[in-house]
């Protein structure tokens, strides 16, 4: 996982919150964090930042275990919910993307209730099947995962040449990779999700990164094969949210032939 280039915390946080358009999809992430969460459930953050969504959780009565390699967000994150991890409400790990990976994990009330990752943390990392091989062992026996990814056909990007020429990649690999100064970012289809999210999670639903409207709002998009189309909704996104279930727990069949 590459490390995000960041000058500060401090300038990350004025950066993300500066555009309403932000500051609305962060919302929304966190109003269907609350929608789809029991309360009082255990959440881990991963790539967690400066903390913003943690202390967010932390207010709405969660419990929160939170994770971010770079050691620059790590001191604001420490600093912005000092209260919250002095109360023991809210825990930060720190350091290498692989030492994370490789962490024996000890999950003595029963792991987290859900797996948590605002911002498209997911889209950094080259290698998704060892990361929800790590969900599968944070979480507890019903856990799932929540996940803001980057929206492969966000109606935005295709005013660009450069889309309509990795489109034919995007359908031949299910993903395509775009350099950047933190390192490649991945725009990946719902089929090579559910693909590398095998065999510990299937994808349950799919969420516009828009503030919630309309009849579809609350239950998302249907991932499952038969139901064509249904991310021609999510075009206008320049996010789309990923509900994983675990695969003990899922009921259907996985949706791997889906955009």
């Amino acid at each position: 996982m590459p490390v995000p280039q960041s000058n500060s915390g401090a300038e990350y946080v004025r950066q993300i919150t500066r555009l309403e358009s932000d500051r609305l999809i962060r919302s929304a992430f966190q109003d269907l964090v609350l929608r789809v969460v029991p309360p009082a459930a255990a959440l881990f953050d991963f790539g967690a930042g400066p903390g913003i969504d943690a202390r967010f959780y932390a207010e709405h009565g969660y419990t929160v275990d939170a994770y971010d390699i770079d050691p620059k967000m790590g001191e604001y994150f420490a600093t912005y919910c000092r209260d919250f991890i002095d109360s023991g409400r809210i825990t930060l790990e720190c350091g290498g993307y692989r030492e994370f990976l490789e962490r024996k994990t000890m999950s003595p009330g029963g792991g987290a209730d859900m797996v948590v990752s605002n911002f498209a943390p997911l889209s950094l990392v080259p290698d998704l099947n060892e990361l929800f091989a790590k969900f599968h062992a944070l979480t507890s026996p019903n856990g799932k995962v929540l996940a803001s990814v980057l929206n492969p056909y966000f109606i935005g990007d295709m005013r660009f040449p450069g889309w309509w020429r990795r489109v034919p990649r995007l359908w031949r690999d299910g993903h395509y990779f775009l350099p950047s100064p933190g390192g490649p970012v991945a725009r990946r289809r719902l089929a090579d999700f559910t693909a590398r999210s095998l065999p510990y999670f299937t994808l349950a639903h799919v969420f516009s990164g828009l503030p919630e409207r309309g009849r579809h709002g609350s239950t998302g998009a249907n991932p499952a094969p038969g139901v064509r189309y249904e991310w021609f909704r999510m075009a206008r996104s320049r996010f789309i949210f990923l509900l994983f279930e675990k695969r003990a727990q899922s009921i259907g069949t996985p949706a791997t032939q889906q955009a």
